[in-house]
């Protein structure tokens, strides 16, 4: 087995004293597409912001690339669920895009002429070149959804996690992002997406990690994806989503 691009030994997150993580081992595979799945306040969100650094861990230790992730930051691209942009900042379609491209630049140093070209062709790839010079917010769900993961590509990473990115988006969409998702884990990338809808869990990821403020169980989805896996994450949740988890 390959060393893993993301180390997570003894991971604990507390918010007011409230625990939210407990004990986290997990090691994450380069060149696969892991599906998160849990419970609402299961600790999925608190995840991403622990492996980004914005998170004091405690004892806990994370290795991105084998290093801290100060050291590999641009090699990390993080999409947040839509609620948690402002879609009046007064900005285009192009201009939110190329913003994936500042991790490569110093503080002061102008984008060039390659960098909008990087973007414009991220554009064309989630189908949204015809947008570009549409302000951020006049856009739909959806169209936002593709812009801020047209923004993902451009910056070029090893490494995405993507909170919830097919909430609220149509299922042409849906389609493209899962396409092009697939495509980047067939190049290697490591994609880490928070899903809630459960019956397209096979169909999407080739991993999935059970979370519920612990670790339940990780793995390729066709030996972890298991009812019983599911119960333990979902509990008394289980009997309304029996209908939907695919199993």
């Amino acid at each position: 087995m390959e060393n893993p691009i993301i180390s997570i030994k003894g991971l604990s997150v507390s918010y007011e004293r409230k625990r939210v993580l407990t004990n986290i081992f997990l090691d994450i595979q380069p060149g696969k597409l892991y599906g998160i799945i849990g419970p609402n306040g299961a600790g999925k969100s608190t995840l991403f912001k622990a492996i980004l650094g914005l998170l004091d861990t405690g004892n806990g230790q994370i290795k991105v690339l084998g290093k801290d992730i100060e050291a590999v930051r641009k090699k990390v691209v993080y999409v947040p669920q839509k609620d948690g942009v402002d879609w009046s900042f007064p900005a285009t379609v192009l201009d939110i895009v190329k913003m994936g491209r500042y991790p490569h630049r110093s503080l002061l140093e102008k984008l060039a002429k390659s960098d909008t070209q990087i973007a414009l062709d991220a554009l064309k790839d989630v189908g949204m070149e015809h947008f570009k010079d549409r302000q951020i917010g006049e856009l739909s769900g959806g169209q936002q959804q593709r812009v801020f993961l047209a923004r993902a590509l451009c910056q070029e990473a090893d490494v995405f996690l993507m909170d919830e990115p097919f909430v609220g988006v149509d299922i042409t969409t849906e389609n493209r992002i899962i396409e092009i998702l697939k495509r980047l884990a067939a190049q290697g990338k490591t994609l880490l997406v928070v899903h809630h809808d459960l019956s397209k869990v096979k169909e999407y990821f080739d991993s999935i990690i059970l979370l519920n403020q612990r670790l339940i169980a990780y793995g390729e989805t066709t030996t972890t994806y298991t009812e019983e896996n599911v119960s333990k994450a979902y509990g008394g949740q289980l009997t309304i989503l029996h209908q939907t988890i695919g199993l």
